[in-house]
């Protein structure tokens, strides 16, 4: 299946969903910050990330209860590539290299990354 890009909209409302994991439109909407946006605005949103295949339902009495279907950690990998491919050429030492520049991390910052990241990998 071919990941599809999210608006930031839908991308919020996805975020919800990852952390409720089965839950209602209100639900989603009791978890958004104010101002609260409209119920036919989230439901739409919903409706739309179902049209993308981010989403499912199942009826729950006069309503439904949605649930996501991509894994969230899918959609970051997703994401993290198109940033990569988008705005470092496809090389992911040239993003290391700006963020390192750009957000003043030091080596023992990046280090201890490295370490989490061998750590990791030594798990799978």
């Amino acid at each position: 299946m071919k990941i599809k890009r999210l608006t930031k909209a839908e991308e919020e409302v996805m975020q919800q969903l990852w952390e409720l994991e089965k839950c209602s439109v209100q639900d989603i909407i009791d978890q958004l910050p104010e101002p609260k946006p409209a119920y036919n605005t989230v439901s739409t949103i919903v409706r739309i990330l179902e049209s993308k295949e981010f989403v499912d339902h199942q009826k729950k009495g006069r309503g439904y209860l949605y649930y996501p279907i991509i894994k969230k950690e899918d959609y970051s990998n997703f994401s993290m590539n198109s940033l990569v491919e988008g705005y470092f050429q496809g090389s992911f030492k040239s993003m290391v290299s700006f963020f390192m520049k750009n957000n003043d991390i030091s080596l023992s910052e990046l280090e201890s990354v490295l370490k989490e990241i061998k750590k990791d990998k030594d798990h799978e």
